[in-house]
């Protein structure tokens, strides 16, 4: 079930929340991306090219904002707590302003067989906002990114 957000503080989809779609949502997530890059020039000033402080201390909300401005979808989850929809998930990682992006969806959308050429999307997105954007492959070659601040 989609929830169109009209109302209440701005959350960055991480893919761990219920569907948010609709005009709302897309000018929500317009507003919050020029926002993020506004910081960027208030904190670096004309170098806005690596992510500002507030990105580092928020990467998870950072990264989010950045993926779904671009259009990327994120996964979801339904009131049961049941993944419903096929996208990106970010996550908290275990260095400090590291997180971890995964393509996930409810079984049998066949979202393993995507992951590769997703998260390549999801890297593209990132890296020319300073992000640096490492592939790995876990358990039962699972494959995700590890994000952090270049340089």
């Amino acid at each position: 079930m989609a929830v169109d957000e009209t109302a209440g503080p701005f959350e960055a989809a991480t893919g761990d929340g219920p569907a948010l779609r609709g005009p709302d949502r897309e000018a929500a997530v317009r507003a919050a991306f020029d926002g993020l890059l506004r910081i960027r020039r208030v904190m670096a000033g004309p170098d806005t090219s690596g992510p500002a402080e507030w990105e580092r201390l928020r990467p998870v909300r950072a990264v989010a904002i950045a993926l779904e401005a671009s259009g990327i979808e994120p996964s979801a989850l339904d009131e049961e707590g049941r993944r419903c929809a096929r996208g990106y998930r970010v996550s908290a990682a275990g260095a400090p302003a590291t997180v971890r992006v995964e393509w996930l969806g409810p079984p049998g959308t066949g979202a393993e067989y995507t992951a590769n050429e997703a998260l390549r999307r999801c890297a593209e997105v990132l890296r020319p906002l300073g992000w640096l954007a490492l592939e790995y492959r876990g358990p039962r070659r699972h494959h995700y990114l590890e994000v952090e601040p270049a340089g």
